[in-house]
């Protein structure tokens, strides 16, 4: 296995109103048909001044899915910001080497949380909260897990996405987005019996599946960082 680096497109809101965003990209479209079909891309929320509470990225997401793009992220901003859009599937992405973009946190940031700090190691005879799904996740679907594991008896099919602040357990094939160690937590993994996701990233590093060439897909397979790079091993 060896890391690889990708270049995506960050999509720099100055005005975050979907309104104002989906329309001018529907533009882009009619310009350069299939340019930005499928293709992942990262919001940069540097660029916004207003509380994160006035911000739809509810309705962002669903604008820019209308026209077949996939936000896997965001880039830059305040905490608030970016904690607002992990509420809805968008972790921080970080850099993996080379020079940061205007967008990205400076370089004093690190004293300053990206997220929510994991939560504290559970105290002796107690076990951390577990979410457990019980249905397939559905394509457009989200289910997370808020301070704890998820396990999902089903399939995530695509377009479904499962997110926890701990680890995700899918005993079932992993077709949509897993985004596992929210809040920075870096020792989170996913694992899946039957491994062909969309996207899969754990403590705001991540994979989409055009970079998975070489992992185990199909088979049962556990996702854990080392280091910078993600490792994706065969269970069993």
């Amino acid at each position: 296995m060896r890391g690889a680096n990708f270049n995506l497109l960050v999509l720099r809101l100055l005005d975050p109103r979907p309104e104002a965003v989906v329309p001018a990209i529907g533009d882009q479209f009619r310009r350069a048909p299939g340019f930005l079909r499928f293709a992942p891309i990262v919001l940069g929320l540097g660029d916004l001044e207003m509380p994160a509470n006035e911000i739809d990225f509810a309705g962002l997401i669903e604008g820019l899915r209308g026209l077949e793009i996939v936000p896997i992220g965001t880039t830059g901003g305040t905490p608030e910001l970016r904690n607002a859009a992990m509420a809805f599937g968008l972790p921080p992405i970080r850099s993996l080497g080379g020079k940061e973009t205007e967008e990205a946190v400076p370089a004093a940031a690190p004293a300053e949380p990206l997220a929510p700090p994991p939560p504290p190691p559970p105290a002796p005879g107690t076990a951390r909260p577990t979410m457990i799904h019980d249905q397939p996740v559905r394509a457009g679907q989200r289910i997370w897990a808020q301070g704890g594991d998820l396990i999902v008896t089903g399939t995530v099919n695509a377009g479904g996405e499962v997110i926890a602040d701990g680890n995700i357990h899918v005993y079932g094939a992993l077709r949509g987005r897993a985004i596992a160690g929210g809040g920075n937590n870096a020792e989170a993994r996913v694992f899946a019996q039957n491994f062909d996701p969309e996207l899969i990233s754990i403590a705001g590093y991540y994979a989409v599946r055009d970079g998975l060439q070489g992992a185990p897909i199909g088979k049962a397979v556990q996702v854990r960082l080392t280091g910078e790079r993600m490792r994706f091993d065969p269970i069993g």
